[in-house]
């Protein structure tokens, strides 16, 4: 088998921030074969600098609704990252604005803008302010004439952590050696925008009971603590998951007036689960005798325990970074998330009544099924009761229960199909007693998981079609009303095709197509109902010849639509690339009664197999593919009776699938 699976992991076998020179002499032993082909240690081979000016690339996202005013911007940080894999992060002193005519801001936005020119790996980074991280991201890899990025990203909800001296940290594992020269440049600033004059500040104290504690809702925490690692370190604070045993964890203390917590989760995977959703099962992997094989299967979760009992978890977004599948797609165009990828929130204000006692606690993270290496760390927000000294609380119910994964494998040699599907919810109630009176919060989530893989042409092509279901609610209520509801859908659907030819003389062709999306339906209430729907999705195709780990010639093209609709701001952008070059750019930001959110989601998702599989006669064959039809509100599944007594509410995901099959494959 001189031209097996193994291709598809060979992009990233290595560390983003491994040391090159180790990550070429490893590649040289590996056979360029399908597992390893998506690895991001692909680099392009330079092109002649022609006194061009630099490419600027990006990533497709709403602007930042800001005010009319001016803002006061202070530069952060000015450094250059060449030398710094395996040294500490980039320290600096960080102090709040004192010399801005006002001192009550409406946003605040913090800003990174790099540039790099010559050959360089994609790099994850990672920015953190007293151990709270603000931004995680990937680098762009640089070209001969040079690149320029900015990532703008909206850090209103950090304002009681920004209103404070802190220790700013960077991390960014960067090597330069003869053959890999690039150089990230950067320039990190902060901007502060003031409101208006006469405008509605949620910060002012002077609102009546219900209304603060209403407002409360909208605005930050009054305390954000970090849970990561404690500098003096020689990487980044985050926590490092190796497998599926290992867990990060850091104990904390939160003040006795608590009555309200969030933990925000960063994550973020490398190496051998950098592309964790085209990993092998692990029976697969014993019965071909491959080694050096990323397995476990495509199922991945973080698991976040609070003092060993688990109270939420993450289905993580699939983020591919600027190196990944198919470098050339992701320029200049860049891949959803990557540039600020995202974080998620688990509400935890149900167990304040375990964490109020005033002694220490502990905030854990695992995956499941885990290979080497995950990135994770958190932010506990909390809010605090001014008005008194100590506030009470109950859980009331808790249910978690691991989640329930199926797995449906057919499969003679290199050639097969795998079927990976997995649930789970997670629930709990409690209530906390403060100033603001006796809150019950009732906090929700609900995952859906569906990975169908398939490999021919004895492992040199690789089919994966995927879809997360992720939904959160979370109501907070006193005896008489209802305070505070957010509800969210988010829909992550992936489909991949990847074939390799062998050209010869350590050579081979790699074709991609490739669709990503994150699709959300959000609802919130409180202080006025909020209504958004974000439809985000991007296509892209890529053919390229790699010698080695260098992408010698290729092509690749990206076409995306992103359409944001909310209550009050709409903003849509569609957008095409090839080799470099914008072909179209369309943007819009008008709302019109056509465009509003509508509240509710419907996916369909068909996949012709047929071409792969031989399941009998057409007129035998089955609608093959899955269908997943989401309408709001998503409070009740039904799944059972006749059609005619079946609400129109909650989800169905219908799996088509001919197992078993007499033959896999013509």
């Amino acid at each position: 088998m001189d031209f097996t699976l193994l291709s598809l992991h060979l992009f990233s076998l290595f560390l983003l921030h491994q040391p090159l020179y180790a990550a070429a002499a490893a590649a040289s032993t590996h056979k360029t074969t399908a597992t390893t082909r998506f690895r991001s240690e692909l680099i392009s081979h330079p092109t002649p600098s022609t006194g061009l000016s630099p490419t600027t690339y990006f990533e497709v996202t709403k602007p930042i609704k800001l005010p009319r005013t001016k803002p006061c911007s202070y530069l952060l940080l000015h450094h250059d990252f060449a030398y710094n894999y395996g040294k500490p992060p980039v320290l600096s002193n960080y102090t709040p604005p004192s010399d801005c005519p006002s001192q009550n801001f409406s946003k605040i936005v913090l800003q990174w803008r790099a540039t790099s020119k010559g050959r360089q790996f994609d790099r994850i980074f990672g920015v953190w302010l007293g151990g709270v991280e603000l931004l995680r991201s990937c680098t762009a890899e640089p070209r001969a004439t040079g690149i320029v990025w900015t990532v703008e990203k909206d850090v209103t909800r950090y304002y009681s952590l920004l209103m404070t001296n802190q220790t700013l940290a960077v991390y960014l594992g960067n090597l330069v050696d003869k053959t890999y020269t690039g150089v990230y440049h950067v320039n990190l600033s902060i901007h502060f925008y003031p409101y208006a004059e006469g405008n509605f500040n949620s910060r002012d104290p002077n609102w009546n009971n219900h209304d603060s504690l209403a407002n409360s809702y909208r605005s930050g925490a009054d305390l954000i603590l970090p849970i990561s690692r404690n500098l003096p370190l020689n990487d980044g604070l985050w926590f490092e998951i190796e497998n599926s045993t290992d867990v990060g964890s850091k104990n904390f203390t939160i003040p006795q007036n608590a009555f309200r917590a969030v933990l925000e989760v960063y994550v973020s995977f490398h190496e051998n689960d950098e592309f964790w959703y085209t990993n092998f099962p692990n029976e697969y992997i014993v019965a071909n005798n491959l080694t050096g094989t990323p397995g476990n299967g495509p199922f991945r979760e973080v698991v976040v325990s609070l003092d060993g009992i688990v109270v939420g978890a993450v289905w993580p977004f699939t983020v591919i970074y600027t190196g990944g599948i198919n470098p050339l797609l992701w320029r200049p165009i860049t891949g959803i998330g990557s540039f600020d990828l995202p974080s998620y929130d688990i509400e935890v204000t149900q167990f304040l009544g375990t964490m109020l006692d005033g002694k220490t606690h502990e905030f854990a993270f695992s995956v499941t099924n885990a290979l080497n290496v995950w990135y994770i760390d958190a932010n506990l927000h909390v809010w605090l009761d001014k008005k008194s000294v100590k506030t009470e609380g109950r859980l009331l119910t808790h249910a978690s229960f691991p989640p329930v994964v199926y797995l449906v494998s057919k499969f003679t040699g290199l050639n097969g199909s795998f079927l990976t599907s997995a649930n789970r919810s997670i629930s709990s109630i409690g209530w906390v007693k403060s100033s603001h009176g006796k809150v019950t919060t009732n906090s929700t989530q609900a995952l859906t998981y569906s990975n169908l893989m398939v490999i021919g042409n004895d492992g040199n092509l690789q089919i994966v079609n995927q879809f997360i279901g992720f939904n959160d609610s979370v109501f907070a209520t006193v005896p008489s009303s209802s305070i505070h509801s957010i509800q969210s859908l988010k829909r992550f659907p992936l489909y991949l095709y990847s074939n390799s030819v062998d050209q010869g003389n350590e050579t081979y062709s790699l074709v991609t197509n490739l669709t990503l999306g994150f699709n959300e339906e959000k609802k919130s209430s409180g202080y006025g109902l909020l209504v958004s729907s974000l439809k985000n999705l991007q296509n892209a195709q890529g053919t390229i010849l790699v010698k080695g780990n260098l992408v010698v010639s290729g092509l690749g093209s990206t076409q995306q639509e992103y359409r944001y609709d909310g209550s009050k701001f709409c903003y849509f952008r569609n957008v095409s690339s090839s080799n470099y070059t914008i072909l179209y750019d369309k943007l819009d930001n008008t709302c019109s009664k056509k465009s509003r959110p509508h509240v509710g989601f419907r996916l369909v998702q068909r996949w012709p197999y047929d071409e792969v599989c031989n399941t009998g006669s057409k007129k035998s064959r089955p609608h093959v593919g899955f269908r997943l039809v989401q309408r709001w509100p998503y409070d009740e599944v039904c799944n059972t009776g006749s059609k005619k007594s079946r609400p129109h509410v909650g989800f169905r995901l219908v799996q088509r699938w001919p197992f078993p099959a007499r033959r896999a494959f013509i």
